[in-house]
């Protein structure tokens, strides 16, 4: 992670409002490249409307966003997949009754002589990005529905990487994953950071935030209410600041 240069993402003086009531009032966050950046607060507190809006499903009503320091105009997912950002929800979006390399090229097929599709280099290169995400992956010909939590995750996650993604959201990632399972998607975390994707983390749950994060961005009520090195605080601290709104000293 390099923090002296341009941010991959900096969202800036977000507001936008639902029925006169601010779901997100004047916030600012960024994300550098090969960072993991955690968004914390009670539901309602804003993140997941706020991330909305970097992925294309909502419109602010006002402030900015800038990708790689360049004013972004996102008013779709389309518009943000143009600027390489990826969502994975906590649902996965995947067919069940398909194999992982029909999912990765779901909608995106690879169409051979005669029109006809190119399973042979479709399973190819699903091994090919599953070997460098997951190595351990095996089960290249079930349904997904056959697959683990952990599993189900490295096929979206290898979909988005595919398909160029600089920018990942991932919403509760490790969430109903057992102890195993979540350490496969810490693996999967870490690699990403090594090959320098930008990663905003939508969670609850403030132990995988403190395993996973480099910085947490807290909200409350629409506001943030600082972002913390994680290194440099404990859990203890982040809750006093989504219960109390309250900022430990190494805030800002």
């Amino acid at each position: 992670m390099n923090k002296n240069g341009t941010p991959l993402v900096e969202m800036r003086d977000i507001s936008i409002s639902f029925g006169g009531i601010k779901a997100v009032d004047h916030v600012t966050v960024d994300l550098y490249p090969g960072e993991v950046v955690g968004l914390l607060g009670h539901n309602g507190a804003g993140k997941s409307t706020l991330i909305k809006c970097l992925s294309g499903a909502y419109r602010p009503d006002s402030g900015d966003i800038f990708i790689n320091g360049q004013k972004a105009v996102i008013e779709n997912p389309r518009d943000a997949r143009s600027f390489n950002i990826e969502t994975i929800y906590q649902t996965l979006a995947l067919a069940d009754n398909l194999d992982a390399a029909s999912n990765l090229f779901l909608g995106r097929e690879l169409v051979g002589a005669g029109g006809f599709l190119n399973d042979a280099e479709m399973e190819a290169e699903t091994r090919k990005i599953m070997g460098r995400l997951n190595p351990n992956f095996r089960k290249f010909n079930v349904p997904v529905s056959a697959l683990s939590g952990g599993q189900r995750q490295s096929v979206a996650i290898a979909r988005a990487v595919y398909f160029n993604a600089k920018i990942l959201i991932m919403d509760e990632p490790t969430a109903a994953l057992g102890p195993h399972e979540t350490q496969m998607v810490a693996e999967l975390i870490q690699e990403l950071k090594k090959q320098g994707l930008g990663i905003f983390l939508i969670e609850h749950d403030i132990h995988a935030v403190m395993e996973l994060c480099d910085r947490a961005v807290v909200m409350k009520n629409g506001q943030r209410v600082g972002t913390v090195n994680v290194n440099e605080v404990t859990d203890d601290d982040i809750l006093g600041m989504i219960i109390l709104g309250k900022k430990p000293p190494q805030a800002y």
